[in-house]
């Protein structure tokens, strides 16, 4: 049968349709879902589901942060799919989880779109899985709004996912689990759980600790996170471990998750704090000869984080005598050493005319505005080759810079 006239006409009122209301044409409803999917579960797709999907988008959107390189569309969504359907996570039935994947091939992050609520619920326990070779963050986007949210499904995994499928710690979804989760990686790969344990707690009491091990062999790879029982010292232990040696290994301890903004007043205090429990656990560790593996105490509470960094063994005396070659010196080192934060003084000690000894000839000392800067410089300078020979970067004491004191 032919349509009615009226249905012919641009503008004009079909019976049965609100006034200035589009008809729906199934085959842009079709065209909307990605990978051709025309149904949800075994339930045909409606115009009202597909504003219900639209509702729920934020609460099935997940966040997947430090992708591979070679990582894409497809390839992400087959990877979590298959993850999925490994630790039981599909709460929707068969089928692949993933409906939907944008990538940002620049940032090295992905949205990954659940069929469903719970299933992104899910998903939240898959935070530091390793995919092609690389730990990635699993994390809420920045649109998920809880109060909503909670309305839609369920917030939190399920209690009974079998991450060790996926060689994942079980007991990530309990203990080391909530806002103030952290990250602790590039952990010596022959530290037990027990001594990184007895580190992590030198600072409080853990609820809970996960060390991420190996499915086939048990062996840890080299990362975990924590949660401590006094949120207030999460800030201070991560300070106070962040960037510091263990044996071959340099640490990187952060928040698992985004914590709320600090004044700069709190983060001078947090890493006063830090810095005091450094020295306080140093001189505890020396006392009672404490040592772990691949290093003693000195390569685990070594240097106390500062903003004032000492090189050495990058000039010598002698190429400090000129005034014109002094003067460039002091230039070159202001310019390359402003690459790595914002350089506030750069001090070289020259030799006495009469030959005099003068404390901290041969050494350059750079002041940097904040730590952040002053750890980014050691990290790039250490080792470094300049004129034949390796320079060795070390935090310099505060008080002693700034009392002119370069003798340490």
């Amino acid at each position: 049968m032919a349509p009615p006239v009226a249905a012919m006409l641009p503008g004009a009122a079909v019976p049965g349709q609100l006034p200035g209301v589009p008809t729906t044409v199934p085959e842009i409803v079709q065209n909307m879902l990605p990978f051709g999917t025309t149904q949800l579960g075994t339930f045909p797709l409606m115009p009202v589901q597909a504003m219900t999907q639209q509702a729920t988008r934020h609460a099935r959107r997940v966040y997947v942060g430090g992708l591979p390189p070679m990582a894409n569309e497809q390839t992400i969504a087959t990877f979590f799919s298959h993850v999925m359907t490994a630790i039981g996570g599909n709460s929707a039935g068969p089928g692949d989880a993933v409906v939907n994947v944008y990538i940002n091939h620049e940032k090295k992050f992905a949205f990954v779109e659940m069929r469903t609520v719970e299933e992104a619920s899910n998903a939240m326990a898959l935070d530091g899985i390793i995919f092609e070779g690389t730990a990635v963050r699993v994390r809420r986007p920045t649109d998920y709004n809880p109060t909503l949210a909670a309305a839609l499904g369920p917030g939190q995994p399920s209690p009974h996912l079998n991450l060790a499928a996926v060689g994942l710690a079980p007991g990530a979804i309990g203990g080391a689990e909530g806002p103030d989760r952290v990250f602790v990686g590039g952990l010596p790969y022959y530290f037990t759980e027990a001594q990184i344990r007895e580190l992590l707690e030198s600072f409080g009491t853990l609820r809970g600790f996960d060390l991420v091990k190996d499915r086939d062999t048990g062996n840890s790879k080299g990362y975990g996170f924590c949660v401590y029982q006094d949120p207030s010292v999460t800030d201070i232990a991560c300070a106070a471990l962040n960037g510091l040696k263990m044996g071959d290994k340099t640490l990187t301890v952060r928040r698992a998750t985004a914590s709320s903004g600090q004044s700069k007043f709190e983060q001078e205090n947090i890493l006063a704090q830090a810095q005091q429990h450094i020295a306080i656990q140093k001189m505890a560790l020396q006392t009672s000869g404490m040592n772990f593996p691949g290093g003693g105490t000195t390569t685990l509470f070594g240097e106390a984080p500062a903003k004032v960094l000492c090189l050495t063994e990058a000039i010598t005396a002698d190429a400090l005598v000129d005034n014109e070659e002094y003067e460039e010196i002091l230039e070159d080192m202001r310019e390359e050493c402003s690459k790595y934060g914002t350089l506030v003084n750069v001090v070289i000690p020259r030799p006495h005319p009469n030959g005099d000894q003068i404390p901290g000839v041969g050494k350059v000392f750079l002041e940097y505005f904040d730590i952040a800067g002053c750890a980014t410089a050691k990290n790039a300078l250490s080792g470094r080759k300049f004129g034949g020979n390796t320079v060795n970067a070390f935090y310099y004491p505060e008080d002693k810079y700034y009392n002119r004191d370069y003798s340490a």
